[in-house]
């Protein structure tokens, strides 16, 4: 039997509102059934991002000192608390229309995020390194001196069309030391990690982003294909 397809786009560095942006339109398109399901990878530089049920007070840096260091600031409607983006980070943004749930209706969001931290999970057993989850806490979870860090965090939504947006956010050789400025995922009692501190030569962001591609699409069950932004832009008459 075939898979529904999903298109896996990898757009490079993209400012975070220009991402944003970009998932509602494809969100809107993929509930309209005009565009198939897709997976959107991307890096942001400096952005602090706040969910919908986080904290103002976990951001520890002032207006001031975000724009002397070059750090964008946004309020967004994902779950979740505050996290960091940056340079060495890959996020995966999916774009997929859910089944409905027990209730025939809507679908079950804690599932969805649940398979998406044992995609992640299973891609860094690729590299020796193991994942782990912690009860009450999404994201996923490695042991470093002695310790649980959080490796990748998740936050998502799920529309009225069953459509989600956000995603997870993957340390592979991000600069540590942004996540200063925060309390992480408004947890303060643990620390935050990159794969780059646990194995001596990580991938680079493209190579990660294909073999977390092929994971999604094995867990999901869809027939992956790369497509090209301008490209599934260009299926909807809109410019890139």
């Amino acid at each position: 039997m075939r898979h529904a397809p999903c298109a896996v786009i990898y757009a490079g560095k993209m400012p975070y509102a220009e991402a944003w942006a970009l998932q509602r339109r494809l969100a809107a398109a993929r509930a309209a059934d005009r565009v198939p399901d897709s997976l959107l990878f991307l890096e942001h530089p400096p952005t602090y991002t706040l969910g919908s049920a986080g904290k103002l007070e976990h951001l520890l840096l002032t207006p001031e000192q975000l724009a002397e260091r070059g750090i964008a600031f946004y309020r967004v409607d994902r779950g979740g608390d505050i996290t960091y983006h940056g340079d060495g980070q890959l996020v995966g943004y999916p774009i997929l229309r859910l089944p409905s749930g027990a209730d025939g209706l809507h679908a079950d969001v804690i599932a969805y995020v649940r398979a998406l931290e044992q995609v992640i999970i299973d891609f860094l057993a690729i590299y020796g390194v193991v994942g782990e989850r912690i009860s009450g806490l999404s994201g996923v979870w490695v042991q470093k001196d002695g310790a649980p860090h959080k490796i990748a965090a998740l936050g998502v939504r799920v529309t009225t069309k069953r459509v989600t947006v956000h995603g997870f956010a993957l340390n592979i050789s991000t600069d540590l030391r942004y996540f200063e400025g925060i309390v992480p995922c408004g947890i303060a009692d643990k620390g935050v990690t990159r794969l780059a501190d646990l194995i001596p030569q990580p991938p680079d962001l493209p190579t990660a982003a294909g073999q977390l591609a092929a994971l999604f699409a094995a867990h999901f069950k869809r027939e992956s294909y790369p497509e090209p932004l301008d490209s599934l832009l260009a299926s909807l008459g809109e410019p890139a």
